[in-house]
């Protein structure tokens, strides 16, 4: 992929960025006018965030071959954290509880987890740890429901579901590989990153509403690189970079890594952990386009039908929102 395919690639998503904003004009001027703003920003936000992360394998496949993948992320938190700086603000009263949720959500979702995925990645095949990457879903709406006491009521269970399956079927093109069948420890290391990353979802819905967003990615990236990094020096991983693949990690560092946590923290404390999950598993739906668009990818009826599944479980959802808000006014 040349730059200037990165170039169109940027384009696209910008071009992304103004659909999902005129969609969700368009919804809260048709269905409801009476839409809370703060909601409206926290749906944007999460479309955002799913927007940039889809883009990821788009942008890293042309260097992921040749950069080792824990020195690829350790530069991409790193420079990830170098860019929040400038906006980051100290607003905001944190408590000793507070400081160790951010480490834990660091430690945890910038570190061990990426750690864990990568070596499972090693040990699994490509199908494999596609499927088993769902779970990351399932565990953060599992977690929300039992520790942090959300409620889904029947027809957020029916539009979770459809979104899962959705998701599923997208990854999967209902293609299953038998050796799934047989569980190895490449595919507990991907479930173990998975539910720590649900665990750093449902945390990171706590702190993000008591410090400024771009302080906590700064924070989880800075702790995150320089953990990775470490484990770099450690296992005396060459530091090979190519200077053609600057504009690749740069790219991959604002927009996959930052771009994608700065608007997933912003959703997450306005429209919670669920429907924040729910909406950022759309990414899904965003690589496959930009897999098509790019890479030329085929997108098989299956897949078609599973996009179709997953908006109307994101539709259901927000539409059982808006009926209890006009039941509460009365």
């Amino acid at each position: 992929m040349s730059l200037t395919l990165l170039h169109r690639l940027a384009i696209t998503i910008f071009i992304c960025q103004i659909i999902t904003n005129c969609i969700l004009f368009k919804y809260t001027s048709i269905c409801q006018k009476t839409v809370d703003r703060v909601e409206i920003a926290g749906y944007t936000s999460a479309l955002l965030s799913a927007v940039f992360f889809g883009s990821v394998p788009i942008i890293a496949k042309p260097i992921i071959s040749n950069v080792n993948i824990l020195l690829l992320s350790s530069i991409a938190y790193l420079a990830s954290a170098l860019m929040f700086t400038p906006i980051a603000k100290t607003r905001g009263t944190i408590t000793r509880n507070d400081y160790a949720i951010l480490a834990t959500i660091s430690i945890c979702g910038a570190a061990v987890a990426p750690y864990m995925y990568f070596q499972g990645l090693s040990q699994s095949s490509a199908a494999d740890t596609s499927l088993l990457s769902n779970v990351e879903t399932m565990f953060t709406i599992l977690l929300a429901l039992i520790f942090f006491k959300d409620r889904l009521g029947k027809i957020g269970a029916i539009s979770v579901t459809l979104v899962l399956t959705g998701v599923v079927i997208i990854t999967t093109n209902l293609q299953f590989s038998s050796s799934l069948l047989h569980l190895n420890a490449g595919h507990f290391l991907i479930l173990g990153s998975m539910g720590l990353w649900a665990v750093d979802n449902n945390l990171s819905r706590i702190i993000s509403t008591r410090m400024d967003t771009g302080r906590l990615v700064q924070i989880k990236s800075l702790v995150g690189g320089l953990i990775l990094l470490s484990t770099v020096f450690f296992f005396q991983i060459p530091l090979a970079i190519k200077f053609e693949q600057i504009p690749y990690i740069i790219t991959l560092s604002v927009v996959g890594f930052g771009g994608s946590l700065y608007f997933f923290l912003q959703s997450l404390k306005r429209v919670g952990t669920i429907k924040t999950t729910m909406l950022f598993s759309m990414a899904s739906v965003f690589g496959l386009v930009f897999s098509s668009v790019f890479l030329h990818e085929q997108i098989s009826l299956y897949q078609t039908v599973a996009i179709t599944i997953m908006l109307v479980g994101i539709y259901m959802i927000s539409k059982k929102e808006e009926e209890k808000k006009q039941i509460s006014k009365f």
